[in-house]
């Protein structure tokens, strides 16, 4: 018989467990699975999530043992692989993290600029603890992390616990590469080749063939020059108005590299002007979240425990949620296939620094990753990344040290940041909104 795995998802509570769930169970064929289990800290926010998974799985897979705890030793013991999903201080802090900076004529974004900092100083601590329960009762677990912002989370896991069964990963290319499989006229993002290089939302496609090997990249590029990603959206996570901004605004980050195909999410580093003037400050994508994706979960969830019964209700499958199941399986069944993960780059970009935590693609088997080299890469996309990944490298130290002057540096360094007293403002409001998360700053 095949081996059968048990997972446990930390951040349990999360909008995105149902979806996690629903794409484990549609790929059992490939991946069998003997238990699940939901961990959070948050007892009354997962009991909804975890109410109505148990009645899904009662229904469609009674073989399949389910619990959901608050109790680590519960959670953690006798499983296979841990996905994390953190978010330290839930949507009511990103609320803080999108809005405090706005104040001070600077966007939050959650993952890129202020926010995104106020956000890593909360998760690294989340994510070591997670680690530490898994270490302390699965140790040969692997931990799939994939709690925002990745870049600064990834940093810690390095730092911090650098011999760890950690694997960073982010959904983003694959969302992007979905986009353009669409663009090309295939269905999956798992029929192209690619290559890739970059840090965690702030990367560049070099090479996207199809298995054939056919050269896909000008197709590509003719879309993305004139709509930017906007002719591959389809249905599915990324659909708010803010969303379709930003895949259409890739055109003018295309713009600036012709020879690439970049990350979303550096139109927040380009374009921070644009950014600003798109803003409503009181109605940010936390809002937008809250109002699609969270009321829809949760509101499904509520309906399945009312009714005590899911028939008919089928649960939307996250584009992220085939990456985590492919990754696991590679793991557990050694397939050697490729996939982006954020590892210490290690000479696999050459001329950057060796220890920074890239976002390249790997091939992963049984004994975890395996780097491909990327090459040297240009003096434009040099300059940006050793800028970004520095902001990065500070925010982890200013969590290690306590330090209030790295943290204000980080701040000055980002280019979402126009000054060293603009930064100090903001970075004074966001330690008064994140006393109860951050450690004391000296």
């Amino acid at each position: 018989m095949a081996n059968q795995y048990s997972i446990v998802i930390a951040g349990g509570g999360s909008t995105f467990t149902p979806g996690i769930i629903g794409m484990l169970l549609d790929n059992l064929d490939k991946f069998p699975i003997r238990s699940i289990k939901l961990y959070d800290n948050d007892e009354e926010r997962q009991s909804k999530i975890g109410g109505a998974m148990e009645i899904i799985l009662k229904e469609r897979h009674p073989e399949i043992d389910f619990l959901y705890t608050t109790d680590p030793k519960e959670g953690f013991t006798d499983v296979d692989f841990v996905l994390a999903q953190l978010r330290v201080g839930k949507y009511e802090m990103r609320d803080k993290d999108e809005k405090v900076p706005l104040k001070h004529g600077v966007f939050g974004q959650e993952t890129t600029g202020p926010g995104g900092l106020a956000y890593g100083m909360r998760s690294i601590g989340g994510v070591l603890e997670i680690i530490d329960y898994m270490e302390e009762y699965s140790p040969e677990a692997w931990m799939l992390n994939y709690s925002n912002p990745a870049a600064i989370v990834a940093e810690a896991t390095r730092r911090l616990k650098p011999d760890s069964k950690v694997i960073n990963i982010c959904d983003m290319p694959i969302d992007l590469m979905y986009k353009m499989a669409d663009m090309v006229g295939l269905k999956e993002w798992q029929e192209l080749d690619f290559s890739y290089y970059g840090l965690n939302h702030f990367g560049w496609f070099t090479e996207i063939t199809d298995k054939k090997g056919n050269d896909l990249l000008p197709q590509i590029k003719e879309h993305v020059s004139k709509t930017g990603f906007a002719d591959g959206i389809g249905s599915g996570q990324h659909i708010e108005e803010s969303w379709i901004e930003t895949f259409t605004k890739a055109k003018d980050v295309y713009a600036l590299d012709p020879e690439t195909i970049p990350n979303t999410y550096l139109k927040y580093y380009f374009y921070p002007d644009f950014v600003l003037e798109h803003t409503d400050p009181e109605h940010t994508r936390v809002d937008e979240v809250r109002e699609h994706r969270e009321k829809d979960v949760f509101s499904m969830c509520q309906k399945i425990i009312d009714r005590g019964t899911a028939e008919g209700i089928e649960i939307e499958l996250d584009a992220h949620a085939t990456y985590i199941v492919d990754l696991a399986r590679a793991l557990a069944e050694n397939t050697k296939e490729r996939f982006l993960l954020i590892v210490p780059n290690e000479g696999a970009v050459p001329n950057f620094d060796p220890t920074a935590m890239v976002e390249i693609p790997c091939l992963v088997g049984k004994d975890g990753f395996e780097k491909i080299n990327q090459g040297y890469i240009p003096q434009f996309q040099k300059g940006l990344m050793e800028q970004q990944v520095s902001v990065e490298k500070l925010v982890v130290e200013a969590w290690i040290e306590k330090s209030y002057l790295k943290l204000w540096q980080a701040l000055t360094l980002s280019s979402t940041v126009p000054s060293a007293k603009v930064a100090k403002d903001i970075l004074d409001d966001l330690i008064e909104a994140n006393k109860e998360y951050w450690p004391e700053l000296n």
